[in-house]
């Protein structure tokens, strides 16, 4: 599954939001798009999720890939986290967006157990998403955007909000999705944290000011900066 952006723009209603996006992905690469609030990244997801057309240049994904399959997981808010629903039948739910049938296979069931133990979650499988605290419903929405998912999953700002501690687990086991499942991840993160997952970075300031390896972007100008501010907001 490959992504290419070639000199494209976003934005709404005539008004370019980002511009002189140049970036390619490969299958199992993991972006960390970076960049001050207000710089384009909300924006470059929705272009992504095909939310929104490039108002220049274009985005191509891989012959045959359906913006269907793309898992998403966008930032927690109060709406979300009252769901009156079950954990197994939230997991489930994130098949709706591929299929035509009102019911759900064996298969699509078999998956959605096979996430909730990846996430370490099957104990959860019969209890009520409301009821959960802040890091178990980010897993149970991490496993419903996984059954999702085939080879391209999308993440804003995943883990604002939680317990550092609760938000380092979920970062090992984005990093092991990634590692062991071959699945391409594009994540929003202000946190440092979520740069000892990536192995690309994308950083934006209203349009693309640094594109490249994780290593090459620490060592960078613009990288050092990110670095150096999230430690002191940290401290």
């Amino acid at each position: 599954m490959s992504i290419c952006c070639q000199n494209a723009s976003f934005g709404y209603d005539g008004h370019i939001v980002v511009r002189g996006l140049n970036f390619s992905l490969e299958t199992g690469d993991f972006l960390l798009v970076a960049g001050e609030n207000g710089s384009g990244k909300t924006t470059l997801i929705n272009g992504l999720l095909r939310l929104i057309n490039p108002m220049e240049g274009t985005i191509n994904f891989s012959s045959g890939f359906k913006q269907s399959r793309i898992g998403y997981l966008s930032q927690q808010t109060a709406a979300k986290q009252d769901f009156p629903a079950g954990v197994f039948e939230i997991v489930l739910s994130g098949n709706l967006g591929k299929k035509l049938l009102p019911f759900y296979s064996h298969a699509e069931k078999r998956k959605a157990e096979e996430n909730l133990r990846l996430l370490g979650i099957m104990n959860l499988r019969n209890r009520c998403f409301r009821e959960l605290s802040g890091g178990q419903q980010r897993r149970v929405l991490l496993a419903r955007s996984l059954c999702a998912a085939e080879k391209l999953l999308v993440l804003d700002e995943p883990f604002a909000g939680l317990d550092p501690l609760i938000s380092g687990e979920l970062y090992r086991l984005l990093e092991k999705i990634n590692r062991e499942m071959g699945m391409t991840i594009v994540m929003v993160s202000h946190d440092i944290e979520a740069a000892g997952c990536a192995t690309r970075v994308l950083h934006l300031q209203k349009q693309q000011i640094f594109f490249g390896g994780m290593e090459e972007y620490r060592h960078s100008q613009t990288g050092r900066k990110f670095f150096v501010k999230n430690e002191a907001d940290n401290v």
